[in-house]
């Protein structure tokens, strides 16, 4: 059975980012070719879930940095296009030592031999009335003796400068809450990233208004998507990450052909058909 349309902080960012965007990863999924940088941090989360599979005493840097390897190996038998990622087997020893620094770092923010998580990449889904099926992976829950709960993010980039670069990971955090806060019927009392690049923390305590804001935004943001796809039309949207796309030979703003509109895919990703007379 096919799983029911649904939006996720990661397909959120597409489209505020760049609407055609969205529709290449989401509507027609074209595929991409694995980079450097994302690939390091689906193996370190997986370092870091595996972790806690070990007795806590065992939970050290060295018990990490010994699983990083066994791991990456285990992901190319798995996807076979990950063995080129790297140039050289030394490029690949200088990526792997970056795997290293990024569980070394999470050691300082935190001791995992006192912690155990009640839920580590769980899938969570909740149907909003009148809106969105928003579904998503939180990389972990805790849950205190006293019931209080926090939802901890691993990023494995730096630190976003306060300035102007928190508001991706502040509405990625603010949507988890609204979420966990549905299915457990408990607000989360903290909502915690940690920055294994440079060992940056951010926290939030969300509010009533916190979550009553995100799920205004999110409803306000389903209905742009809904109305781009019964248009059948999704711009593209040009800001300074166009240059990591993996899609500008399709970009017309790069020279680029933008592929006709498939409805029926249209229909399957969101639940909207575009309009008759919509370009296809």
């Amino acid at each position: 059975m096919p799983r029911k349309p649904a939006l996720s902080p990661s397909r959120a960012g597409d489209f505020q980012q760049c609407p055609l965007l969205f529709r290449y990863r989401t509507v027609d999924r074209l595929p991409e070719p694995p980079s450097p940088a994302a690939t390091l941090g689906t193996l370190v989360h997986a370092v870091l879930e595996r972790l806690y599979d070990l007795p806590a005493a065992q939970r050290t840097v060295d018990a990490a940095h010994a699983r990083l390897e066994p791991q990456w190996r285990a992901m190319i038998d798995q996807d076979p296009r990950l063995a080129d990622l790297h140039a050289d087997p030394a490029a690949e020893s200088a990526w792997l030592a970056e795997g290293r620094q990024r569980l070394a770092t999470y050691f300082d923010l935190e001791n995992p031999q006192r912690l155990e998580p009640a839920a580590r990449e769980e899938m969570v889904e909740v149907q909003l009335e009148d809106g969105p099926l928003l579904r998503g992976i939180i990389d972990r829950i805790d849950i205190a003796p006293d019931g209080s709960i926090r939802i901890v993010d691993y990023k494995t980039g730096k630190t976003p400068d306060p300035r102007w670069g928190e508001r991706k990971e502040r509405f990625q955090m603010r949507f988890y809450a609204l979420v966990v806060e549905r299915i457990r019927e408990r607000r989360p009392a903290l909502l915690q990233l940690l920055f294994l690049r440079d060992g940056g923390r951010l926290e939030i305590r969300p509010t009533g208004d916190d979550i009553a804001k995100v799920e205004h935004e999110i409803r306000e943001l389903w209905a742009e998507i809904t109305a781009a796809a019964s248009a059948g039309r999704f711009r593209p949207r040009t800001s300074k990450l166009c240059g990591w796309c993996s899609f500008q030979e399709q970009c017309p703003e790069f020279g680029g052909i933008e592929p006709p509109l498939d409805p029926d895919a249209v229909e399957r990703a969101l639940g909207v058909r575009p309009v008759a007379g919509a370009p296809s």
